[in-house]
């Protein structure tokens, strides 16, 4: 076997290892939004597929974000939250911060953590493996979608304009989140369906 050769097969090892931590193909806005199964911190098992006939908002969460914690602690993502089940959405908290991370919580810790701070999703669900996550190509918390009642992914982005962990920010920005709850209430096409997300890296399991 050669020196070329080698270095050949070498790389497309190293290719298909970092394939393995891929997902086949990220969830896109105006395609199916993958289906999933993952338990919520009671440990029941939660389906997004359950909420068919429903808009859905999927919220990539880590409470050791200082990005996260801006918008909990300040009282915003829960206000987001009401404001969306009031208009009777389902909200999923999820987070795909893997067990061997610093920011890990124990499920009962992350939904007491969640309702102390005035949280109010439908569910916070427990990602360790990752999988949801990266099916669905979530960077970053908080991490936010929206899925349509007919399964379609209508929404991927951040919660608002300013990338900052400053609360003083959220009075000043547009919360694209709320924005698309009124373009749903309305019954027209979200306008600003795509829009960049910031905060903290997601801890996937390697």
């Amino acid at each position: 076997m050669t020196a070329l050769h080698r270095r050949t097969l070498l790389s497309t090892a190293a290719l298909l290892a970092l394939g393995a931590h891929l997902p086949a193909r990220a969830a896109r806005v105006g395609q199916p939004a993958p289906d999933f199964s993952l338990p919520d911190t009671s440990g029941k098992t939660v389906r997004l597929a359950d909420f068919r006939g429903q808009f859905v908002v999927l919220e990539w969460t880590n409470p050791g974000c200082p990005f996260v914690r801006k918008h909990y602690e300040s009282g915003n993502m829960g206000a987001t939250q009401k404001l969306a089940r009031e208009q009777g959405l389902v909200w999923l908290a999820i987070n795909s911060t893997e067990t061997m991370s610093g920011d890990y919580l124990e499920p009962p810790k992350l939904a007491d953590w969640v309702k102390q701070r005035q949280g109010t999703p439908t569910a916070v669900l427990m990602d360790p493996e990752g999988s949801t996550g990266r099916a669905y190509d979530a960077k970053v918390t908080p991490h936010l979608y929206i899925v349509d009642p007919q399964g379609t992914l209508v929404y991927a982005g951040g919660i608002d304009s300013i990338p900052s962990a400053r609360v003083s920010d959220i009075e000043k920005a547009t919360n694209y989140v709320k924005a698309a709850l009124g373009d749903i209430a309305a019954k027209r096409q979200i306008a600003q369906a795509v829009t960049k997300p910031y905060g903290c890296v997601i801890k996937y399991k390697t």
